[in-house]
């Protein structure tokens, strides 16, 4: 007997199951064999924003990630397609940045044949991801959705990868069936967030006598803070306890670059001469020069604050501390809240810090303060600083790229709110630049994004100017 029942097809079971997991956005290039998946997904009420280049796509997903907390997600055809947006999934995974990719994939019976677009795309993308899942049949289709999305966002953020052969695609379930296997798929993954790992009340304790008893003490923090949301935290242990602060490049402000007891002007001399590092959510990598001489004195002593204990492991710090950067630094405070101390303006390492900074900052308004024409760096970025400080709050989301530009516009554009600053990241990537502005775009509407762009950082995807 034929059955009425509604059919459901692979399309719009990976879009329920994306929107059932708390998806709202995807950035992609449509084709074969995902045009289908796209329209289905905008049917149950997701975003779709459609690029030129599933390379900028990818730089948008993964910033997305970042500034939403949500993983960003990228669709993309098989083959050279896939290929493409590795360069976004692999952006993520490098900077610890939650982010899905799907792709469609050639038929499973004809693999091995030489069919269209044909490609091992999980074998391509593994080195790049935390998690690659391919589903072999429809069935399969809310347990995976609900497990890459979970997993991308769980413990150390990063990219995770979805496949779908074009045969998938083309099943069906009936309504009955699909409505069972999403709800089966929702209580098996939840939201699909790990635990934070609790760190060790002595190992609290340390950290506290090792910062009270630091005669130049310093806190580092980095976009994993940011992403973290510890913005608050960071703010009562910077005002409680009076010590100095260097953010890394999209660390900038957690703090306003205005705090009086803000060290990136005084940089050399911070990282130089501090003897305990508090650093939170930034890795030991070169833009920290590996923590290690001749930078960094051969005796500082560093409290290593990650999610990863992998992280910690790898550099080996004086007290490693795992957990979540938000959790972490509530008990910091909550520890020296119990027997308070302030350095204070007077302190000597706090006055040679400000001294210095405030030597660098009168040199560089120096040059800002010529009009150059034809425009040298300093000229141009003045009047960009003065016009988004004029912007007030909320402050815009400035995107900075190419090397000139980007350093330049390190030390003289101020960020006085949290994740407003996107640049070329910890793989020093070019060619984000257009993607992130997208990105910062749809997951902050009310803010203006502003793009400084060198002309090479540009070039590499200025078509996605029109989008």
């Amino acid at each position: 007997m034929a059955s009425s029942q509604t059919e459901i097809d692979a399309n719009l079971l990976i879009a329920q199951s994306l929107s059932l997991s708390g998806i709202q956005h995807m950035f992609g290039v449509v084709g074969i064999p995902v045009t289908s998946l796209a329209n289905k997904a905008i049917q149950v009420g997701i975003r779709f924003i459609a690029f030129h280049n599933e390379q900028s796509a990818g730089y948008a997903a993964s910033a997305y990630g970042y500034l939403t907390g949500k993983p960003g997600i990228l669709l993309t055809v098989s083959g050279p397609g896939c290929v493409h947006g590795l360069a976004g999934v692999s952006n993520a995974a490098i900077n610890t940045w939650p982010m899905v990719m799907i792709s469609g994939s050639c038929d499973q019976n004809d693999f091995g044949k030489g069919d269209f677009q044909e490609l091992d795309q999980v074998q391509a993308v593994n080195p790049f991801v935390k998690l690659s899942v391919r589903v072999k049949d429809i069935n399969q289709i809310p347990n995976a959705v609900f497990e890459v999305v979970g997993n991308a966002g769980s413990g150390r953020p990063g990219g995770c990868y979805l496949d779908v052969p074009s045969d998938v695609l083309h099943q069906s379930v009936g309504e009955d069936v699909a409505v069972k296997l999403l709800s089966e798929a929702g209580k098996k993954f939840g939201n699909g967030v790990a635990e934070s790992v609790g760190v060790r009340e002595e190992d609290i304790e340390k950290a506290v006598d090792l910062i009270r008893h630091a005669e130049r003490p310093l806190i580092v923090f980095g976009k994993g803070a940011a992403f973290g949301r510890a913005e608050n935290e960071l703010r009562n242990l910077v005002e409680k306890t009076g010590i100095p602060f260097l953010p890394t490049p999209m660390g900038k402000g957690l703090l306003p670059d205005t705090h009086e007891l803000a060290a990136t002007a005084a940089r050399s001399l911070a990282i130089g001469k501090c003897d305990v590092a508090l650093v939170v959510g930034a890795r030991l990598n070169w833009l920290l020069h590996f923590g290690e001489p001749p930078k960094w004195s051969k005796d500082v002593k560093f409290i290593l604050v990650d999610v990863s204990k992998d992280e910690i492991e790898l550099r080996k710090p004086h007290l490693g501390l795992v957990g979540d950067a938000k959790l972490v630094l509530n008990k910091l405070n909550r520890g020296i809240k119990d027997d308070p101390f302030c350095l204070g303006r007077s302190h000597p390492w706090v006055e040679s810090i400000s001294k210095k900074a405030k030597e660098n900052v009168l040199k560089m308004e120096l040059q800002l303060s010529k009009d150059v024409v034809p425009f040298n760096f300093f000229t141009p970025m003045r009047i960009i600083r003065d016009a988004i400080l004029a912007q007030g709050s909320p402050a815009p989301i400035l995107v900075s790229e190419g090397a000139n530009t980007m350093d330049v516009g390190r030390a003289v554009l101020v960020q006085t709110e949290p994740r407003t600053r996107l640049d070329a990241g910890t793989w020093g990537t070019m060619g984000v630049g257009l993607g992130y502005c997208i990105a910062a775009a749809v997951a902050s509407p009310d803010r203006l994004v502003v793009a400084v762009e060198g002309d090479s950082g540009f070039g590499f995807s200025a078509m996605e100017v029109e989008v």
